[in-house]
């Protein structure tokens, strides 16, 4: 199959390419910067020079494959504060490669989320449906996202087999530049590996070549309208994370109250106090997959995450 993948040579995008080539499919990247193009020919991709704003080029890429893998997201700009811009130029992607795709019955999957899905109980794939895929957006920022899933799922009607896969927050892995070497550092920097509250909270996880996995088995069986659920550990415990970085760094791990949580953590503090385990039973059920990559807590064991500040 040719595949063509947005986001080929990001954190996920960089498991996902090879995943597809060992599977004997062929692969072109859209690459933005010599730096990507560079990497994905060194794994054995072709290359599409471009941007999530190039809508032509988006098409005629789209329209020149078998199936089309959506990773790309422009964190740069959502990062320095215009997350609806982000949001929005996603929403135009999508459109275009519906349109380019419309009644071929061709693959098309994109990347989403599970955080947020129902707090406080655990989130399943029947969870976070009912907006109007058809709004230009739907409410602002992460919501223009959400309405955006919604969209692909509709693509099912015009003859698109569109799935959705909800990654969790963290997608683990030796290299992982995210949440947890985001409190790995701040452990570091405080002298305390902190959780909120009674730190009881769930945080959903995946390795990332599970999840690169998954994405190969939706491409090549997902039935059109999936909801898929990236999940490998439905929820650790917060604390019980708190505690393994205490233990590499050798600092005390604390309960910090939430009053004192956005002083501490900044902007993760939102996320550490969310409580959103999501569960994958319906995923597995559907596509026969099965995890087989260290879970969170045991990759954190591996030491990867703790690198000497001077290495």
């Amino acid at each position: 199959m040719r595949v063509f993948v947005t986001g080929a040579s990001g954190w996920i995008g960089s498991a996902v390419v090879p995943e597809l080539i060992g599977a004997g499919h062929q692969v072109t990247g859209l690459a933005r910067s010599d730096a990507s193009a560079a990497a994905l020919t060194a794994a054995g991709a072709r290359v599409h020079r471009g941007t999530l704003d190039d809508l032509d080029s988006l098409r005629d890429a789209a329209a020149a494959s078998d199936g089309v893998i959506h990773l790309a997201f422009k964190h740069d700009l959502a990062f320095t504060g215009d997350f609806q811009g982000a949001a929005d130029a996603d929403r135009r992607a999508v459109e275009t490669f519906g349109d380019a795709l419309a009644g071929s019955d061709r693959p098309f999957v994109i990347a989403s989320g599970t955080l947020g899905l129902a707090p406080g109980r655990v989130a399943t794939e029947r969870d976070g449906h009912g907006s109007d895929p058809a709004a230009a957006a739907w409410g602002s920022g992460p919501l223009t996202r959400h309405a955006t899933a919604e969209l692909v799922l509709s693509l099912a009607s015009r003859g698109v087999r569109s799935s959705v896969m909800r990654l969790p927050p963290t997608n683990h892995g030796d290299g992982d530049n995210g949440f947890m070497a985001t409190i790995v550092g701040i452990a570091r920097d405080k002298g305390i590996s902190g959780y909120i509250g009674d730190g009881s909270n769930r945080w959903p996880a995946v390795h990332r070549l599970d999840s690169a996995h998954l994405f190969r088995l939706a491409l090549e069986n997902a039935p059109a309208g999936s909801t898929l659920h990236a999940v490998a550990d439905e929820g650790v415990p917060i604390r019980d994370i708190a505690e393994v970085i205490g233990r590499h760094l050798d600092v005390p791990v604390v309960s910090v109250s939430a009053e004192d949580a956005a002083g501490h953590f900044t902007w993760l503090a939102g996320f550490l106090a969310a409580d959103s385990p999501a569960s994958s039973a319906l995923t597995r059920e559907l596509l026969g997959w099965h995890p087989t990559q260290p879970g969170l807590i045991d990759d954190l064991d591996k030491g990867h995450y703790f690198p000497s500040p001077s290495a």
